[in-house]
């Protein structure tokens, strides 16, 4: 519960009553205050140009083989622990599945959608979270490793900035490799 708080606080989600919660909880919980902080300091990171720019590719539809690529830098781990905050799994299904929130930053965007193995590679679209960029959809997953894309505006293919592990296809596109813990 606590994190997802934080999230919808960070995304400005909350309503008149869970923000007053969440001004108590942060006043009477140091740690909480703290991870908050930390939190928003990692959003100021997302909002930047230098992590908005994903170089788009025109997204083919098609599954394909792919290959891992590594990348490790100072403002990349840093995306890392917004990346695992913000798949946290919430709670755990009854058949086995953990419902994931897949949030991404782009407010010039007129639509947004999901697409991975998870969805059998057809695009599912994301919900606007409050007024302010934010896309957002829960989706029950398997354990496993998925790949998935984000694709905006119906054509432009992109990878989930908050996560580093991914993978090129053989378009010369890239996707995010997710691994599902229960």
């Amino acid at each position: 519960m606590k994190d997802y708080l934080i999230s919808t606080f960070i995304d400005d989600e909350l309503g008149i009553d869970e923000k007053t919660e969440f001004v108590k909880t942060v006043h009477l919980n140091a740690d909480f205050k703290d991870e908050t902080l930390a939190l928003i300091e990692q959003e100021k990171l997302l909002r930047t140009d230098t992590v908005n720019f994903v170089p788009p590719v025109v997204f083919s539809g098609k599954k394909s083989r792919f290959r891992i690529l590594s990348l490790a830098s100072g403002a990349v781990a840093a995306l890392i622990v917004l990346g695992i905050f913000f798949l946290n799994p919430l709670s755990e299904t009854q058949a086995g599945l953990v419902p994931y929130r897949f949030v991404i930053f782009q407010p010039r965007a007129a639509t947004a959608q999901i697409t991975g193995t998870f969805t059998q590679w057809r695009p599912v679209d994301l919900s606007p979270a409050g007024e302010h960029g934010y896309w957002e959809i829960v989706l029950d997953l398997p354990a496993g490793e998925h790949r998935y894309s984000y694709i905006l505006n119906g054509h432009l293919q992109m990878v989930d900035p908050t996560i580093t592990s991914r993978e090129t296809d053989d378009f010369g596109g890239e996707n995010t490799v997710l691994e599902v813990r229960r």
